[in-house]
């Protein structure tokens, strides 16, 4: 339990969409965002596709992506698929033959454009191979790729765009009684993607998977993802998030995590609320916090940690979190437990200390949530 109680004002009304299933996960509706990632490992190579995904998993994926361009790619999905511990997106542009084998193949989800794969039979061997294997599909829109009447049409990539080509693909999926499907549109350009999933969550009720596409790399990356998707989901839009880095793929799971943390979207393991540091600090704030991210990761229970250098905010902050720690004087800090003043604790042993209090804790969550399941 953390001591920081959602409040009316923070509050996000959602919008409601319908709900479809990609594999055992729920996509839309009342279900939690979920997060994803996608692979950028050979798709052929079954073992270092699996391991990047179990990795992925965690650090709290839900969904991982596979790209499927040929059909070496498809045959290794099929073990990809039966291994992996989260459902598999096969990622497919054009060749309507390498969906039919990832649907064959045991994908949860195909990300496909129904209007891109050629002639109308193509379109509707795709989406029985999807019916008959339970797949859902994924719509996705890209700025960077959208279809050529449209550019003629509108002259550049624009909001109006990729809102028309996004429901033009709807129209072909529910011209075939096909419903199980999401939606993206997705630009590099924050606001040019933003304009245009305000304009689509209008228009449709499916489930809306956000994405600021092509973000940059780990820095700039993050903070271009933090501005798109952060306001996208203070409004309420967003069903699941994918965060594009030019970075490990466990990265963009990470800050996907941590996007939908500080809104309150998601409560996935440790909050670390931590000062920038500056002349007042007792210990080395920045080198403690680094140290301490590390050795909690492990962690999946929701809980919030203060590590405060000094105690012009330490204490404050140590009254709204499970555990805390505030720096005092003579090489020395405050320890808070539960919001209340502990006991006082060596710099030196600060964080051995702090990661034994925040696995206890995260163990008597985990025993009391048991207990109530079992009930």
């Amino acid at each position: 339990m953390t001591h920081n109680p959602i409040r009316p004002w923070r509050n996000i009304d959602r919008r409601r969409s319908r709900q479809i299933m990609v594999g055992k996960v729920p996509v839309g509706g009342d279900a939690p965002i979920t997060v994803q990632t996608m692979t950028n490992t050979d798709s052929g190579d079954v073992k270092a596709t699996l391991d990047q995904i179990i990795r992925c998993v965690d650090a709290g994926a839900d969904i991982v992506r596979v790209s499927a361009p040929d059909q070496a790619a498809t045959h290794a999905l099929r073990e990809i698929c039966r291994e992996s511990p989260v459902p598999i997106v096969a990622d497919i542009h054009f060749h309507y033959k390498r969906a039919i084998e990832a649907a064959e193949a045991g994908a949860a989800c195909l990300r496909i454009n129904p209007g891109n794969i050629g002639s109308a039979d193509r379109v509707r061997e795709v989406i029985k191979a999807a019916r008959d294997h339970g797949c859902s599909i994924r719509i996705g829109v890209n700025a960077g790729s959208l279809e050529k009447h449209l550019l003629d049409k509108y002259a550049e990539p624009c909001p109006e765009a990729m809102i028309e080509s996004g429901l033009d693909h709807i129209r072909i999926l529910q011209d075939n009684d096909f419903h199980e499907f999401k939606i993206s549109v997705k630009a590099s350009d924050v606001f040019l993607a933003a304009a245009a999933y305000q304009g689509l969550a209008d228009c449709t009720d499916a489930p809306i998977h956000l994405g600021i596409t092509e973000a940059g790399g780990m820095l700039s990356g993050t903070v271009k993802s933090a501005i798109g998707l952060g306001n996208l989901l203070w409004m309420g839009i967003g069903d699941t998030i994918r965060v594009s880095l030019s970075a490990d793929p466990v990265e963009e799971v990470k800050v996907g995590n941590e996007i939908l943390k500080s809104l309150g979207l998601r409560h996935r393991g440790v909050n670390v609320i931590s000062c920038p540091s500056c002349a007042r600090q007792g210990f080395d704030v920045i080198a403690t916090v680094s140290k301490l991210e590390e050795r909690l990761a492990h962690i999946k229970t929701p809980l919030s940690l203060s590590i405060i250098g000094c105690v012009v905010n330490g204490p404050g902050e140590a009254l709204m979190t499970d555990v805390g720690f505030t720096g005092g004087g003579a090489g020395s800090g405050m320890v808070y437990v539960a919001g209340k003043q502990s006991h006082k604790m060596n710099n030196a042993q600060m964080v051995d200390h702090i990661v034994e209090l925040v696995e206890k804790r995260a163990a008597e969550i985990e025993a009391a949530a048991s207990a109530e399941a079992a009930e």
